[in-house]
């Protein structure tokens, strides 16, 4: 699926859909530049997981557990981990196989460590577009 958006609305938009029609035990692996809007959708999925807490990057603690919503989110930003075996020392397997759903941010830097049939989201800037224009492609679905 493609989707565009033209506004940080519209992007926390999709996020909120998708994460409506969230399931436990789905990964979400959320890439893109930086600034692109990745903490903007996640925020979207967040409140469709009837989640009010703030939701920020965890970029310092690495992984981020909300659990007052439909199910738990654990929201991985994953950017500083700097060997994919570090991933083992905060537990990853019990939130990648727990009772709630997983969005992980910067995936790509452990795709050894992301099973075959996690979902693939992928948000992208086109300038030639707009400041604000975003594509977002989800894959596995």
């Amino acid at each position: 699926m493609i989707f565009e958006t033209n506004n940080e609305k519209e992007t926390f938009q999709i996020g909120k859909e998708l994460g409506e029609k969230a399931q436990p035990g789905q990964i979400f692996c959320l890439n893109g530049d930086l600034g692109v809007g990745k903490t903007v959708f996640t925020k979207g999925f967040a409140k469709g997981l009837e989640i009010e807490e703030e939701v920020n990057s965890p970029t310092f603690t690495i992984v981020q557990v909300y659990d007052e919503g439909r199910m738990p989110l654990y929201h991985f930003d994953v950017y500083r981990i700097g060997d994919p075996e570090e991933m083992y020392e905060i537990g990853f397997e019990d939130y990648f196989y727990g009772q709630g759903v997983c969005l992980v941010e910067w995936s790509q830097l452990i795709e050894e460590l992301i099973p075959k049939d996690a979902i693939q989201v992928v948000i992208e800037k086109n300038l030639d577009k707009g400041l604000d224009y975003r594509r977002i492609t989800v894959e596995g679905i």
